[in-house]
């Protein structure tokens, strides 16, 4: 029996997750060969009067719901960066540490990486705005509307690790590169539906 290209290229799915205290954005990739195609994205959202620990634990069913749903291969979270406030760094810490633990649950490798890599990574500037990662992930993804910000961010890790991280070097072993490639970074192809 033949086997198409489609077929015979790797696939790995990716897992985006933006973890914050009452909304964590989400986005889901899968990546064949050169090619990452949108799977979904959204945002999960805790009610603002709930207690934290309350919060939580709608996250953590949430999360544990979106990787049985989808299945991911691997998991991507931006790396821990300075809050505004002591406060605040420890509500996302908590937020942050129910992702970790669910990623944990699921068996899922998990990468993180720092978010000005990301940004960098996606728009050329590793201080872009919320505004121009949006921008960038819905160019990119061919997305017919903007994705919320937070699923942008989420949506933005899972490209970057695509292109830019693990996965980047085991596909380049497997392809040869085209001459003149080697020093220009990663080169985001997008599989339209």
């Amino acid at each position: 029996m033949p086997t198409t290209e489609a077929s015979a290229e790797a696939r790995v799915r990716i897992l985006g997750i933006d973890p914050g205290s009452t909304v964590t954005g989400f986005g889901v990739l899968e990546r064949a060969g050169a090619r990452v195609q949108h799977v979904a994205h959204g945002t999960v959202r805790q009610a603002r009067n709930a207690s934290l620990a309350e919060r939580l634990a709608t996250l953590q069913a949430a999360l544990a719901g979106l990787i049985a749903t989808h299945r991911p291969d691997v998991a991507v979270v931006e790396r821990v960066f300075v809050a505004a406030s002591p406060r605040a760094a420890l509500v996302l810490g908590h937020a942050r540490g129910v992702a970790l633990a669910a990623i944990g649950s699921a068996g899922l490798p998990l990468h993180e990486y720092a978010p000005s890599q990301i940004k960098r990574a996606v728009t050329g500037s590793g201080s872009a705005d919320k505004r121009q990662v949006q921008a960038m992930v819905q160019h990119l993804l061919a997305l017919a509307t903007p994705p919320p910000f937070d699923a942008a961010d989420a949506l933005a890790a899972a490209l970057y690790h695509g292109h830019a991280g693990p996965l980047a070097a085991l596909f380049a072993r497997r392809a040869p590169r085209a001459r003149g490639r080697a020093n220009r970074g990663p080169r985001f192809v997008v599989r339209r539906k």
